[in-house]
């Protein structure tokens, strides 16, 4: 289950509005809301591989690592990744799913494992190289890659920026597999980004925001945050950081931020 959007944004003015401290608009929450999210997951990684060097806890519930990855695998996905033989460099490449295999729109965020299923329906990992292994063991009858034993090579295409067009959000990542006689059959295990945190709303009579309940269909709506419902009081308390300083108050900044702290100090010790 999902943190609710309307219960984290309730609680922020609440706490705000107690001391007449100060106001915070939708368009203000929504930015800080995804802001905070993304610092949320991010952290993540870095957590995961600072307990992978710890000793856990036995104990149901209190392993760390498997604490970590449970709040990981909400973002968990894979997909199929697309043929290109359009070729860049006299070589084609695949294209990196924007969609999973439940029909559900998301990018790559991190690549995770990558695999080729053969025409007689077996499945293969195929295993990621550096630049100079991936050309290198193609000269060696011994070490080249073959449909049992696929190599791929994960790396951006040149910048796509035009002078005068916009610019593009980000680089295209695509996968270089050898043997090239690969064409179809490669499948993306990955981590999706979470989606952006919406408060939608309407305005009635007197200027007032009404929430808008409905998930949201590109015009109108809401979407809740993405992550474990564990973390609820971490995003509030870092929504209320950010708060303060849009209030211009530093008492709620420094509150907030000592409160943070000290979990996160608490989670790695």
């Amino acid at each position: 289950m999902a943190i609710n959007v309307n219960t984290v944004y309730q609680t922020v003015l609440l706490i705000l509005n107690k001391e007449q401290r100060g106001y915070m608009t939708p368009q203000e929450f929504n930015n800080v809301a995804t802001q905070v999210q993304l610092e949320v997951f991010e952290n993540y990684f870095e957590d995961l591989n600072q307990q992978l060097r710890v000793p856990q806890a036995d104990v149901d519930y209190s392993n760390r690592i498997e604490n970590l990855d449970e709040k990981i695998t909400i973002f968990k996905t894979y997909g199929e990744a697309v043929y290109d033989n359009s070729s860049y460099s006299g070589i084609s490449y695949f294209k990196l799913p924007t969609t999973t295999a439940y029909s559900t729109s998301a990018d790559v965020y991190r690549l995770g494992t990558v695999t080729y299923t053969d025409p007689q329906g077996d499945v293969v990992e195929v295993e990621r190289l550096t630049k100079s292994d991936f050309y290198e063991i193609q000269r060696s009858p011994l070490r080249k890659s073959t449909t049992s034993f696929p190599t791929y090579l994960y790396e951006g295409l040149p910048n796509q920026n035009t002078p005068g067009q916009s610019l593009s959000t980000t680089p295209t990542m695509v996968l270089y597999i050898n043997p090239t006689t690969i064409t179809s059959g490669v499948n993306v295990d990955y981590i999706r980004k979470p989606q952006d945190v919406i408060w939608g709303f309407s305005v009635g009579g007197r200027g007032n925001y009404i929430f808008n309940s409905n998930y949201y269909n590109g015009v109108q709506g809401s979407i809740n945050f993405d992550l474990h419902e564990s973390e609820q009081v971490n995003v509030t308390l870092r929504i209320l950081a950010y708060a303060g300083v849009i209030v211009q108050d530093p008492a709620v900044v420094q509150l907030a931020t000592q409160t943070v702290q000290g979990k996160e100090m608490n989670k790695k010790s």
